[in-house]
């Protein structure tokens, strides 16, 4: 079954015309679909809208917040509600292209566990195109996932990325990155991109200031939950050096001073290195401490924290004997 996961804030104008496109392709493919809706706090009629279309498709379910939570927390809510085992999301605006589904599932048939699409041609303002390209470049640097359009809505996922990968915040753009992580494998595609015919983007120019530091926790959470003090202790441990290296030149720098008083060097209050040298120590012995207090904690959550993903096992023993032919007559002793 395939479950298709849609975040909805004030779309009600384009839900008739999205869900009809949705349903001919799955209808002339021939899918089994289970058709998400997550009302994140509309206040228009969008959910009147997903009523009338849950009564009248018994595959159409409709989740609706109470207030605006967010595009990660309608996606979560989308995924736990989802019962196929392949999870298509699509942004309700239209410009996603529900045509684009079946290459979507190919290309997850041929092995890839996320499939992103890629906006390579976009019908949006050049103040969102450009900023969009920036960020997109930074994320696949820093994180090593090389994709051209880490924001695209329009994704696809094998179910069992999201017992092990899990939102908050606005990391929902990062989900292949923090699915990377873990040993999935993932890949593009290039999609078609539509104009958006009704209403205005919901997103404006905080979003890149939200996505950049979503970034720096996607890099901490990504290469350092399991070892945080390889990157505190590492900045602390350079800092504290640093400031130890200051101090004895400047215990070096008294003695001359006052070895040779006729150099009439500058006392040492008066020297603003003090204050530096003193800020680098404290700076490093506090970074450090910090480091050792988050590797405590991971220790001690650690049993409830799974820092590996299983493929696939091979079958144990007691499972080879129990798939065995018996013969007729022949009884099991436990």
């Amino acid at each position: 079954m395939l479950s298709i996961v849609i975040p909805v804030f004030n779309e009600q104008e384009s839900l008739d015309a999205l869900y009809g496109e949705i349903r001919g392709v799955v209808s002339e493919q021939g899918y089994a679909v289970d058709l998400i809706f997550v009302d994140d706090g509309s206040t228009d009629g969008s959910w009147q809208v997903i009523q009338r279309l849950s009564d009248c498709d018994p595959s159409v379910r409709g989740i609706r917040f109470r207030r605006n939570f967010g595009k990660a927390a309608a996606l979560s809510a989308g995924f736990a509600e989802a019962r196929g085992d392949r999870i298509m999301t699509l942004d309700a605006d239209l410009q996603d292209d529900p045509r684009e589904i079946p290459r979507f599932l190919e290309a997850i048939g041929q092995g890839v566990d996320v499939v992103s699409g890629w906006k390579k041609v976009r019908h949006d303002p050049w103040h969102k195109v450009g900023p969009s390209r920036v960020f997109n470049w930074m994320v696949s640097r820093m994180t090593g996932v090389v994709l051209h359009d880490h924001n695209c809505g329009m994704k696809c996922y094998r179910r069992e990325i999201f017992d092990e990968v899990r939102l908050y915040g606005e990391l929902h753009r990062f989900v292949p990155v923090l699915a990377a992580a873990r040993g999935y494998r993932v890949g593009e595609l290039v999609i078609n991109h539509r104009p958006r015919r009704h209403g205005n983007s919901k997103y404006g120019v905080t979003r890149f200031v939200k996505g950049f530091l979503d970034l720096l926790t996607v890099k901490f959470l990504t290469g350092f939950s399991q070892r945080p003090q390889h990157i505190l202790g590492t900045v602390g441990l350079m800092s504290f050096l640093l400031g130890a290296i200051l101090l004895v030149y400047l215990t070096i720098y008294w003695v001359i001073a006052q070895a040779a008083p006729h150099l009439h060097l500058l006392p040492l209050h008066q020297r603003p290195l003090m204050i530096y040298s003193v800020g680098f120590l404290l700076l490093g012995g506090q970074l450090m401490s910090i480091g050792f207090i988050a590797e405590l904690i991971i220790a001690y959550h650690q049993h409830d924290t799974r820092n590996f993903s299983v493929a696939e096992r091979t079958p144990s023993a007691s499972d080879r004997a129990a798939d065995a032919p018996r013969e007729p007559g022949s009884t099991v002793h436990e």
